[in-house]
């Protein structure tokens, strides 16, 4: 233990309320500027600790967790927060080597570190899959004692404390801390900062879900090899320490490994982009064998047999074979339908949910094995209230863990933290893999998964198309032209398909009985095709339309089609739906051939007015 003399003196800063800091379904993001403005990050982070000694938490004398996804100014945020902390009452804070860890290890650390559920909460300081740098984005979001994200409860007291602040609280006369290396500081008075291994709490976890020696003997298998793209995220560490360390994968295995400020900026590859999908992850799918619409190329070297990669703070995944793409919503679909192959599920499935707008493939397969399935609304805290149901948070409520759950946007997960695990996802369809070789003999490969899925239970053309930058106001225009006619166009025929129904998902909480509202306007076919708007709120500049088309072949019928091919009718009949040219001025008739599409994602970034 280091001792530190310093003084630990309050200041009470004045400030006023600054406008907009209103957490999204994944915290507050905003350009790094504006971040970096006087007292901006100060009135948020002192709002969440005026709403936690609203509600009672234990802040006075407590254990926090802080890190964050290692993205430009974060090592300043950090250094701030912690003398905020201190500031607020907090005792202890604990911070991850380098203060980084990625957004599943910080949900491992609230949960798993020391004996278990120590800490009240963490902040984590990251934009997720946003471009960092000073120039593009930031984010901070605080987890609470379950390790997950804030309930809706929690951010809206949050808001109404960032409209009313007139100060905050700073231990400014600490000085900034070297957080590069595992120690534990003694600032005195019952007062430290414990740095540890960023790594180590996660792999203890997911050594409890997997079986590591099954998986070293797929990857020592003499026809298996690998490669894993970090895009110069936070992932980088633990991939070395686990895949290259622990399973014994090769070295250089793990690629773009080092943690960068900018996770790369504009001249890698990704243009800084540490988005794990087939537009951004272009040298792994490149190396993959496939082009940025999933199509298989030629290739001058030797292709991987298995593939993957993480986004900038880890929680995202994208699967791969050579020369094949495993989409999210079908990954999550076979991971469950395969999930008695896996330790963590040993004793079997209660629980498995998806987002409303990730295609239907798992309610396939839960039906067909009797697993409950829940729909709802974009948000990993919808999924932590299933998984929470049955424990003391809610301890008269049915318990559905152990549980799996998943998003269309590369988000996997499962109830051994309350936060999407890109390295869990990962592991698991490495433990199906190594326990398929050692049944049948030979190597299995995630495409011999997907087809032999796919004969079982189907198929769900699927795919995703995004209208970026898009007027605020005229996107919320037309969502409310849609909104206006739910339920009117049922029986009605359009495009020569006969409509179901059309209405605004909406979603009443089964544990906490909270209800959701607006969650995405849905148009449901009589054959089972859906058609999904949503505005999303993740980006930090104008509005972000998101479409999603969807068309279920059964498993008798073609099943090796393009995806794009299979939903184009969708695609026509959406845009006469939602008039999406006249409210955002995109040129939609160029669609599909002057935009980017994402094969099986699938969505289309459209970013610019033609």
């Amino acid at each position: 233990m280091a001792k530190v003399d310093c003084d630990l003196s309050v200041s009470t800063v004045p400030t006023a309320p600054i406008a907009g800091q209103k957490p999204g379904t994944s915290g507050l993001r905003k350009k790094t500027k504006e971040f970096m403005s006087e007292n901006y990050l100060a009135n948020f982070v002192q709002s969440v600790f005026n709403t936690l000694i609203e509600m009672k938490t234990p802040v006075q004398g407590g254990t926090l967790v802080v890190s964050g996804d290692g993205r430009f100014w974060n090592p300043e945020a950090i250094q701030i927060i912690i003398k905020m902390a201190f500031a607020a009452g907090v005792s202890r804070v604990w911070c991850g080597t380098g203060g980084l860890l990625s957004t599943p290890a910080l949900s491992a650390v609230i949960r798993a570190r020391g004996k278990g559920f120590e800490s009240f909460g963490g902040f984590i300081c990251s934009a997720s899959h946003n471009p960092g740098g000073i120039n593009d984005d930031y984010g901070i979001k605080y987890n609470c004692e379950n390790g997950g994200p804030s309930p809706e409860k929690m951010t809206d007291l949050m808001v109404e404390w960032t409209a009313k602040i007139a100060e905050y609280k700073i231990c400014d006369k600490i000085p900034d801390l070297d957080l590069s290396k595992p120690i534990t500081y003694d600032l005195g008075d019952g007062k430290s900062v414990e740095v540890f291994d960023c790594v180590e709490d996660h792999l203890a976890v997911l050594k409890t879900c997997f079986d590591f020696d099954s998986i070293r003997g797929l990857i020592s298998h003499p026809d298996f090899s690998m490669t894993y793209d970090c895009m110069s995220g936070v992932q980088g560490p633990y991939a070395i320490k686990i895949v290259e360390g622990e399973l014994g994968a090769a070295a250089g295995s793990c690629k773009n490994a080092v943690p960068l400020p900018d996770f790369g900026g504009p001249e890698s590859a990704w243009h800084g982009h540490a988005d794990p999908n087939l537009t951004y992850a272009v040298e792994l799918v490149r190396d993959m064998g496939l082009n940025k619409e999933g199509l298989p190329i030629a290739s001058d070297k030797p292709i991987p047999k298995f593939g993957a990669a993480a986004d900038g703070d880890a929680d995202r995944n994208m699967i791969l074979s050579s020369q094949f793409f495993v989409s999210p919503s079908d990954s999550l679909a076979m991971i469950v339908a395969n999930s008695d192959l896996i330790p963590q599920f040993k004793d079997g499935l209660k629980g498995c949910a998806r987002s409303m707008p990730t295609s239907g493939a798992l309610d396939i397969v839960a039906k067909k094995k009797g697993i409950e399935c829940f729909e709802v609304p974009t948000g990993w805290k919808f999924f932590g209230n299933l998984m929470d149901s049955g424990t003391h948070y809610f301890p008269d409520k049915k318990t559905y863990t152990p549980f799996i759950c998943g998003e269309e946007s590369f988000g996997t997960g499962a109830d051994h933290v309350r936060e999407k695990d890109g390295m869990w996802a990962v592991l698991a369809w490495l433990q199906i893999l190594a326990k398929k070789t050692e049944k049948s003999g030979k190597l299995v490969t995630c495409e011999d998964v997907a087809n032999e899925h796919w004969k079982e239970y189907g198929r769900n053309y699927y795919a995703r198309y995004d209208y970026e930058g898009v007027d605020k106001a005229k996107a919320e225009e037309m969502m409310k032209m849609m909104s206006d006619k739910a339920g009117s166009l049922a029986g009605q025929e359009v495009g020569g398909m006969k409509m179901k129904t059309n209405d605004i998902f909406e979603y009443v909480d089964p544990v906490d009985g909270s209800v959701s509202k607006n969650q995405g306007i849905r148009y449901i076919f009589e054959d089972g095709s859906r058609i999904i708007f949503r505005l999303s709120g993740t980006g930090v500049a104008g509005a972000t339309v998101r479409l999603y088309l969807e068309k279920y072949e059964a498993a008798d019928g073609s099943l090796n089609q393009h995806q794009f091919e299979v939903v184009k009718p969708l695609a026509a009949i959406a845009l006469e739906l939602s008039q999406l040219q006249s409210y955002t001025g995109r040129e939609t008739e160029h669609i599909p051939n002057h935009s980017v599409l994402l094969f099986a994602r699938c969505f289309v970034v459209v970013c610019r007015h033609l």
